[in-house]
């Protein structure tokens, strides 16, 4: 009986240190930890030391014959050097993407682990893409923000995160809003934030005549 309530006892402390201390429990399959730290998005905040998910837990999904990541190990994550104030001196600003981008040798391993987190072979082409594409304050180096996305080079998603970040910088959306629309599906992404292209015009849905002024920052 002494046993027992010592036993209780030490578990009881146990939690309690837990509870002031912020234990971390390990994750099943593909599923991220859960992060507190977001952005004005609600996206994750990037953090390079994140995990990689475990090999082959990940599975591509498809809309209109275009891939997507699976959003338990590839949710996006963002910039934290990035926020609505400073696009002019970041996202709007030409060149600013390389000063963020990874080195080659890093993404290099990155993209190798990845395809192994989404069991595709070695032999499969593609790009390996931010999610939250860097025009866009996506994460540079956050495994969670990145992806093998099969297919040709460049591919639909580049066009996609090119007029998105040519209405956030054009003030016709607020980067926050452009951040979810590609996170949740880049195929979908302009009806999501409220937009329409036509003739090579982004423009708001509900305002026709209000359009982007053209191109501000880099592609990604």
């Amino acid at each position: 009986m002494r046993t027992r309530t010592a036993t209780s006892g030490a578990a009881c402390l146990l939690m309690v240190l837990c509870a002031v201390a912020g234990c971390r429990t390990g994750t099943l399959g593909g599923s991220q930890p859960p992060d507190q730290n977001t952005g004005a998005s609600g996206l994750p905040v990037g953090n390079s030391h994140t995990p990689m998910p475990a090999p082959d837990s990940c599975r591509l999904g498809n809309r209109d014959g275009q891939p997507l990541p699976d959003p338990r190990c590839t949710p996006g994550a963002v910039n934290p050097a990035v926020s609505q104030a400073n696009i002019d001196d970041t996202i709007c600003r030409s060149g600013w993407t390389s000063t963020v981008r990874p080195a080659t040798s890093v993404t290099s391993r990155m993209k190798a682990q990845s395809a192994r987190s989404y069991g595709l072979s070695q032999s499969e082409h593609g790009e390996y893409d931010h999610l939250v594409s860097l025009e866009l304050g996506g994460a540079p180096d956050d495994p969670r923000n990145l992806w093998v996305e099969p297919g040709s080079i460049p591919n639909p998603k580049d066009a996609v995160e090119n007029k998105l970040n040519e209405a956030v910088c054009s003030n016709l959306i607020p980067l926050a809003t452009a951040q979810r629309a590609i996170a949740a599906n880049w195929v979908t992404a302009f009806d999501a934030a409220g937009l329409r292209v036509a003739g090579g015009k982004v423009c708001l849905r509900q305002d026709p005549g209000r359009c982007a002024s053209g191109r501000h920052g880099d592609s990604d």
